[in-house]
């Protein structure tokens, strides 16, 4: 497991990669919320409440910062991010 921390202009955000048997889980969790790759469940996230962005076809976390958002829970909406903005720009509204 590879565990990183990353500043985008002052939102300080914990990145973890974790190797399966086929792929690696990526997910970046900001103070409010989580930007995961396409392995994460919307369905859990509105279930619980959580902010969470989904971004499809990464391999690493500047993959997950440059790439759209392609999904976004309920909680996540509520704050502002919306398919199609950057990963990092999502990152920054989960403050």
């Amino acid at each position: 497991m590879i565990i990183e921390t990353l500043n985008l202009d002052g939102v300080v955000c914990t990145g973890a990669a974790i190797p399966t048997p086929n792929a690696t889980l990526l997910v970046i969790n900001a103070p409010n919320g989580l930007l995961g790759c396409g392995y994460f469940s919307l369905a859990t996230a509105d279930k619980l409440n959580d902010a969470l962005a989904v971004v499809r076809g990464v391999s690493n976390f500047d993959d997950m910062l440059n790439a759209k958002v392609c999904e976004v829970s309920a909680a996540a909406e509520k704050l502002g991010i919306a398919a199609g903005m950057s990963g990092k720009d999502a990152l920054k509204l989960m403050k």
